[in-house]
């Protein structure tokens, strides 16, 4: 008999009057995974991480963790903990004693906390600060104080709600490559809700990207990038640029679209549209290619004009204007980037492929 998964939950609905938050939701995470769900704020993401940590029960649906069914198990009875942004370590306590409480409440002698609570500083980076108070450590310190809290308890999941909102953007790129291998170190299963998009996508063996209680789609990080399953895919994860207009022509899995200034453009489509219908284009900044004159033949053009440049080192763009749509892209790193004035027109190119053409979001 397999396995079974770490978390498997079917057709999770939980309502607020007529208003589903979740909305027929499943998932399967396998054991050791590092599982992100991802969506803006409002679109249900907290309320699942709710049900599964046992604090509200869905109306519908079932969620098994290990095989056993957690409907009706209250959260001091599932194999489960979880950190929240408001890391709520207790301000009297040592280091120590913070994350030995939970064993203590399990009743663990101790010398067995203690050889615990030391074994899990070592693993989390902190040896030798079990003395320390929470107010004399830094926020990222703090912040693995936190996790040790949970992982000495072993659980079977961790749930992580947006852990590092509170921290400063840079603590916050540091402590997302400390969180990946953790988890990898302690071979947690990991649920991660944020709506950082970069923090799914960094950390993440799988991600879910959530949208009004429903996941438009579950994949890798990669492919959510490079083969965004919906138009709201294709916009919320990175920096994408989307260009409107109407088919023109199919053939195969290309679609030609006269774009409202009226150039002529081709993408890959991402499910059947038939001519005349109105379409979205999205390509991504890095995708396109800069020319000011001839382009390689195969690659789809059109003209557009320089609105102005914007430095941030190795993502510096350029944005410009297509039929009064803004368009961004990346500047070249190797050379000399062009010199570019506000008012200049350029060509800007691509390889069809490297574009997704999705039927037109209604209003």
């Amino acid at each position: 008999m397999a396995t079974p998964s770490d978390l498997f939950c079917h057709q999770l609905i939980r309502r607020f009057g007529n208003h589903p938050a979740v909305d027929g939701i499943s998932l399967d995470v396998p054991a050791g995974t590092f599982f992100s769900i991802l969506g803006p704020s409002g679109c249900g993401k907290t309320t699942l991480l709710r049900l599964l940590a046992g604090f509200d029960r869905p109306d519908e649906g079932d969620i098994y963790i290990r095989g056993e069914r957690m409907n009706r198990v209250p959260p001091n009875h599932r194999p489960v903990n979880m950190v929240f942004q408001h890391l709520a370590l207790f301000p009297t306590m040592s280091v120590g004693d913070n994350i030995a409480y939970g064993l203590k409440r399990q009743r663990v002698p101790a010398a067995r906390r203690r050889q615990r609570v030391e074994q899990v500083l070592e693993q989390v980076g902190l040896p030798g600060l079990s003395g320390r108070m929470p107010s004399e450590l830094s926020g990222g310190q703090r912040q693995r104080v936190a996790l040790a809290r949970c992982l000495v308890l072993e659980p079977t999941l961790l749930l992580l709600d947006e852990p590092l909102g509170a921290l400063d953007l840079k603590l916050r790129e540091q402590m997302k490559v400390e969180l990946k291998h953790l988890q990898k170190q302690f071979g947690t299963t990991f649920v991660y809700i944020t709506h950082d998009q970069s923090e799914a996508m960094v950390m993440s063996d799988q991600v879910a990207v959530m949208k009004d209680g429903r996941f438009d789609q579950v994949a890798a990080p990669e492919e959510l990038y490079r083969e965004p399953a919906t138009a709201f895919v294709a916009g919320f994860v990175g920096d994408n640029n989307r260009l409107r207009g109407q088919v023109v022509s199919v053939s195969g899995d290309r679609a030609q679209l006269r774009l409202t200034g009226g150039a002529i453009v081709e993408g890959r489509l991402a499910a059947p549209l038939e001519p005349g219908a109105s379409a979205d284009l999205y390509v991504r900044p890095e995708s396109l290619v800069l020319s000011d004159g001839e382009v390689a033949e195969g690659l789809s053009r059109c003209r557009a004009s320089v609105r102005t440049t914007l430095f941030d080192g190795a993502n510096s763009r350029v944005e410009t204007d297509i039929g009064g749509e803004p368009v961004f892209a990346r500047l070249p790193q190797h050379g000399s980037a062009p010199s570019l004035s506000a008012g200049d027109s350029l060509q800007l190119a691509w390889e069809p492929d490297r574009a997704r053409v999705f039927g037109a979001a209604t209003p």
